[in-house]
């Protein structure tokens, strides 16, 4: 009978799925959830802080605006799953608030905030790419000094191999293709800021890339849909497998393998951005006046 068809793919997922089908599978087809984990509660609160700090007046984004938004942030994630499933005692959460607070810092080394323009942030996008969908949350919308669009993605980890910044990039094509056929305009640059080592990766989208992008995605869509006919989604160890929340069963590393895959998917809800409006989702969206 094989297994349920995921409805949508996004860059996090397609990433995935490159990296390891069966946590893939884990993910999208059998719905299992990660435990919380400190790393992404770390990553959670410095993004929230981040939009906080960016919903300021420009002249007031400085480190000791973003420091005073922290504990807001941590008070806003403080009853979501994110924290109360972690594993952690008093000196547990300072030492995660003092890491956030780190990362914050960081984050002032890469970009001066005060000149970034926002007009969206946490903007959830969906279009066709051939026969599957794909969505995707981009982190901040903003218009340049020249009016054109820019996505910038927080990235709390440390930038990656020349391997797995291949794999980083694609995502970023998928962000500019979204913007392209929802918004009707190719953003003039992608970038990424990895906070923990400081860098930034950019990324300047043009036809060439996004016509490469169709037919990777048409051709990983393609793969997704034999291994859900076939039930085929192996594991692929490596030294993600150390965070990887499925590892307790992974049968890789002993575990007991997937369970009976889930088949009664609930429709995916889409928000769509405009960019002179609120989002419908409830996020909070800047408009292009000032």
């Amino acid at each position: 009978m094989g297994l349920p068809v995921p409805r949508t793919l996004s860059p996090s997922k397609i990433s995935l799925f490159k990296e390891c089908a069966l946590a893939f599978r884990y993910l999208a087809i059998d719905r299992v959830e990660e435990p919380p984990s400190v790393a992404a509660t770390k990553g959670t609160l410095v993004h929230r802080t981040l939009e906080r700090l960016l919903l300021d007046p420009a002249a007031e984004r400085s480190p000791k605006r973003a420091r005073q938004h922290l504990p807001a942030a941590w008070e806003e994630l403080s009853c979501s799953p994110d924290v109360t499933g972690l594993d952690i005692d008093d000196d547990g959460r300072d030492t995660l608030l003092a890491e956030a607070d780190a990362l914050l810092d960081r984050y002032f080394t890469l970009e001066d905030p005060t000149t970034v323009h926002p007009i969206g942030l946490e903007v959830m996008l969906a279009a066709d790419v051939g026969n599957v969908r794909i969505r995707g949350i981009l982190d901040r919308l903003e218009l340049d000094a020249d009016g054109e669009l820019v996505v910038t993605d927080y990235k709390t980890g440390r930038s990656p191999s020349v391997y797995d910044e291949r794999t980083r990039l694609l995502g970023v094509t998928v962000y500019a293709y979204l913007c392209e056929a929802v918004l009707g305009r190719r953003p003039s640059r992608v970038q990424l800021l990895y906070l923990a080592n400081s860098e930034a990766i950019i990324s300047e989208p043009n036809e060439q890339a996004l016509r490469g992008l169709r037919n990777q995605i048409g051709a990983i869509w393609d793969t997704v849909i034999r291994a859900c006919r076939n039930e085929d989604f192996r594991a692929r160890p490596s030294r993600r497998c150390d965070w990887c929340g499925y590892k307790p069963i992974c049968p890789a590393h002993g575990g007991t393998g997937p369970p009976s895959a889930r088949r009664d998917h609930d429709p995916d809800q889409l928000a769509l951005f405009d960019l002179t409006a609120m989002s419908p989702s409830g996020r909070r969206a800047i408009n292009t006046d000032g």
